[in-house]
């Protein structure tokens, strides 16, 4: 398939750059890209060469490590990436870019922040801390859906024990973390209180709990000598739900990160707010895309996860 370059995107309002996380990786993710495209292919040869392990055979290959926090992450920056980086010779440019959880750090790469080689090794050296500060068994998460938000916020804090807000993903979906048995006893009472469902999560940590922040402390150490520069393209935080200005305050962002909140339902909103109108999803899964119809579905989505996709993003961006 031969693809346009385009000249000219005809859009009323602002595009927006978004990057999945943790839980959308699939065997097979990029590998259409990687086939297909010289950018793409740079990008897993970088990928292999930083990490000194073959990020191709993890991405496109049947194995169980691709579901290990420690592989995940950097499987994960690697085939956004490869992604992006096709999007962009196609002439398309973001207005905002955002990422839910890991995939603030290919926002960071989008806006040319941080390099992708520095970004998928401290994503590495991320999942590695994620994963190994709680011991297996003693935390968990849980997704919450059909519950207001305002209600989840009132419950929590009357459970015994440390379990708080990990995820304010969309209307009707928040997930929760913290230790197994706080987690546990917030998902009956939530039941009790109203929630449709209460789904535990199989997840290697607590993250975005405050048991996690030993972690980000530790990935301060890790960012300490990694060079970051001012975004070119805004990029909204997902600790703060607010646009970052300025290169000095990244890196105290990503650390707390870990062990904060990601506010995704109202990043998307500030972004809503700034003039966004349409939202690409780059990378696996459509987890983002099925969140925004739930955030405002007057906003024009598309998820680009295969080459295909790319035919439908120029019919998008053109109409």
């Amino acid at each position: 398939m031969k693809l346009k370059v385009i000249d000219e995107v005809i859009t009323m309002g602002k595009i927006v750059f978004m990057f999945p996380g943790q839980g959308a990786q699939y065997v097979g993710m990029g590998q259409e890209f990687y086939d297909s495209f010289e950018h793409s292919r740079e990008i897993f040869e970088k990928a292999n060469e930083v990490l000194d392990i073959d990020v191709k055979a993890l991405c496109f290959e049947e194995n169980e490590d691709i579901n290990i926090t420690e592989y995940t992450q950097a499987a994960m920056v690697t085939a956004s990436v490869a992604i992006l980086r096709e999007i962009e010779a196609m002439g398309i440019k973001a207005d905002m870019t955002a990422g839910l959880s890991l995939g603030e750090y290919c926002a960071l790469v989008a806006g040319n922040v941080m390099s992708f080689e520095d970004a998928v090794k401290v994503v590495r050296q991320r999942g590695i801390l994620m994963q190994d500060t709680v011991p297996a068994g003693e935390g968990a998460m849980a997704a919450v859906l059909g519950m207001k938000k305002e209600e989840i916020e009132a419950v929590l804090p009357g459970v015994d024990g440390v379990v708080s807000i990990a995820n304010y993903n969309c209307p009707g979906q928040i997930v929760i973390s913290g230790e197994a048995k706080a987690v546990e006893a917030a998902a009956d009472v939530l039941r009790e209180a109203g929630a449709k469902r209460v789904l535990p999560l199989k997840v290697s940590g607590p993250f975005h709990s405050p048991m996690l922040k030993p972690a980000g402390e530790k990935l301060l150490e890790v960012l300490k000598d990694v060079d970051v520069q001012d975004p070119e393209i805004p990029y909204v935080s997902n600790t703060t739900a607010e646009f970052v200005a300025s290169k000095d305050q990244v890196k105290d962002l990503l650390g707390k990160q870990v062990y904060s909140s990601v506010r995704w339902e109202q990043s998307i909103h500030k972004m809503i707010e700034a003039g966004a109108d349409t939202f690409i999803e780059i990378g696996p899964g459509r987890t983002l895309s099925g969140f925004m119809r739930k955030i405002d579905r007057k906003m024009k989505v598309i998820n680009i996860e295969k080459k295909e996709d790319l035919k439908k993003l120029e019919e998008v961006l053109s109409c």
